[in-house]
Formats: C-alpha cells, structure tokens, sequence
C-alpha cells in the first residue's frame, strides 16, 4: 500500500489520534530532547493550541498522525520553531522534510519581518541536513551548569578569591530605578553579537526593554532581582548580570553585559561570583530550593567559557542555535 503523507495544521478533528504522538514526545523531552521541565500535559497543549498561544503541524501518514512541529509567533520578534518530533523517533530525516515545507508555508507572510530562530536540542541535530536545506544557519551553543549538589563545582567556587574592585566601582543588588540604564547598557553589549541573529530586538533600544521587561516582570521566569549584580562606577550602573528561576528551582543567567569602556577589566568574573554566592546562600540555607545555576554561551567564545569554568560551571552539551533570515 503506498504512503500518503500530509502535512497540515492541527485541527479539532486530530485530537483524539494525536494524543499518543504528543504524549511519546513528552516522555523522550527530558533524556533526549534536553528539556529543563516537563512540556504541558496533553489537556494543557491543546488548550494552547485552542488558544492560539502555540502553532502545530502534524504530519499524517495515511490519515496517521506519525510527526509534528510546534511554533510561536507571539512571544517575540522572532518565530520560534520549538520542536520537531516522530513518533519513537522513527524517519525523523524524511518526516521533518514535510513539516519544514508547511511550516515555510504557513509562516511565509510572518518571516517577511520576523528571523525565525530553532534551538535544536538533543535528538533534533540528527535533522541538521533538512533544516540547511531551507535556508537555515547555525550557531554552535554550549550548555554550562553549576550544581549545587553531586560535583565539585562548589569546592572549585571556593578556592576563587575575588580581586578587589578599583577605586570608584562597587556592586550592590538589583533596584528597578536601573531599568532604563540597563535597556541601553544591554542594547549597546548585544546589538551586534550573535544573539542578536536569532533574536533581533536586541537591535533595537525598544526590543531590549522588551527583552528585558520579560525578565524583569517574570514573564520568561522568575525573576531573581535579590542574586542580580549591578557593578556601579561612581555610583552609576555600568554593568549587569540577571538572574532568574525557572520551576522554583533551576536558576539561570539570562543576560550578562557590561558598558564597553568597562569591558576588560575583570569585572565580569567579580560579577559572576557575586550572583552566583547568593544563590549559594538561598540554597544552603533553604530559602530556596536551587539544584543549579545553568547559562549559555557560544561554543567559540573561549574567553566566556574559561571564565564560567574558573567559577565552577561545567560544559554540559551543546546544540545548534538555528536562524533563518528572509
């Protein structure tokens, strides 16, 4: 009998047969697509879905929903292609070829002004080739962790011994008066950088206020303004290292920037470490359920890494961060 494939938006009528598709990706997020959490059960999915806050494709084979691709277009100025999944992880080079052709369907008039940015986590490298052939590029990601619990990141962390900070410069804590400041510090650090292929607002003075409020008003997560360090110059914030907390447990370091006259200084590991003893603070003493402080950097950015490294973090693994321009 010969296969009929189908790609198509997922519809009411697709529900009920879906549901083991998407409950097979659920149970493979975590060891094989690197997911911190555990995606919406499936009750909450199609009620996003239904909702309009997430876009699904399926791919049917013989009227079989066997793949599909999830994608937003309302969180940022980007769209976001989330995940591509097959069901056991069967034919996933043939399947996504589908997918990737209604998604550039289905998103063509959305991509005449919007990057699409792709973290292509875990098993999803296995569809690099498919992805290329759209038009996609990379960028080589590496995942850092610092544990609070099973490795020695602590015991590395407390043999670091901070410089003192030069005349004029000090750090304090996170105060909402520093907003504005911080919106142009960051604007000015990541405009030209690599994020800012995948992520274009940070182009823009408007699109990091954007970034930024996210953070700041736990829209991504929760925000942590008490482990954000602020290195003041006279008392004027000139650099900034947010924290946040995803699941009351994993925290994260969003955003780390500092003013360019006042790069290359040594300030960024003072400042890493400040974030990073209060966390150990919050955690030890049971304010805070934190297992780990986790963030990301490029894999060819050797001077971030020996820097995270110096302070305890640990390489974790790496992905392709994939953007297409139109």
């Amino acid at each position: 009998m010969k296969t009929i494939f189908e790609a198509k938006l997922l519809t009411e009528e697709e529900y009920k047969s879906f549901k083991d598709l998407y409950n097979d990706f659920r149970d493979r997020a975590i060891d094989e697509y690197k997911f911190e959490l555990e995606p919406l059960d499936y009750r909450g999915f199609i009620d996003a879905v239904r909702k309009e806050l997430i876009n699904c494709i399926i791919l049917l084979e013989n009227d079989v929903p066997t793949a599909f691709l999830i994608y937003t277009t309302s969180i940022s100025e980007a769209v976001e292609l989330n995940i591509i999944h097959c069901y056991k992880m069967e034919n996933i080079e043939e399947r996504s070829r589908y997918l990737l052709k209604e998604f550039m369907h289905e998103t063509k008039y959305d991509r005449e002004d919007k990057v699409v940015c792709y973290p292509m986590l875990g098993a999803q490298k296995d569809i690099i080739h498919e992805t290329a052939k759209v038009g996609f590029k990379f960028i080589g990601i590496v995942v850092l962790r610092f544990m609070m619990f099973g490795t020695n990141s602590k015991e590395i962390f407390g043999m670091y011994k901070p410089d003192e900070l030069p005349e004029g410069y000090s750090i304090t804590d996170w105060n909402r008066g520093y907003f504005h400041t911080a919106v142009k510090i960051v604007n000015e650090a990541f405009e030209n950088s690599a994020d800012a292929l995948f992520d274009p607002r940070f182009k823009t003075e408007e699109g990091t206020e954007d970034i930024l409020t996210k953070i700041v008003e736990d829209i991504y997560a929760e925000f942590l303004p008490e482990a954000t360090t602020v290195l003041l110059y006279n008392g004027m914030p000139v650099g900034f290292c947010f924290m946040n907390l995803t699941g009351g447990q994993i925290a994260n370091i969003p955003i780390f920037g500092i003013a360019k006259e006042h790069q290359g200084k040594g300030f960024s590991k003072i400042m890493l470490a400040n974030s990073v003893n209060k966390l150990i603070e919050m955690s030890d003493s049971g304010k805070r359920n934190i297992t780990e402080v986790n963030t990301t950097t490029e894999t060819n950015n050797f001077q971030a890494l020996k820097l995270y490294r110096h302070i305890g973090f640990k390489e974790d693994y790496n992905y392709p961060q994939a953007y297409l321009n139109s």
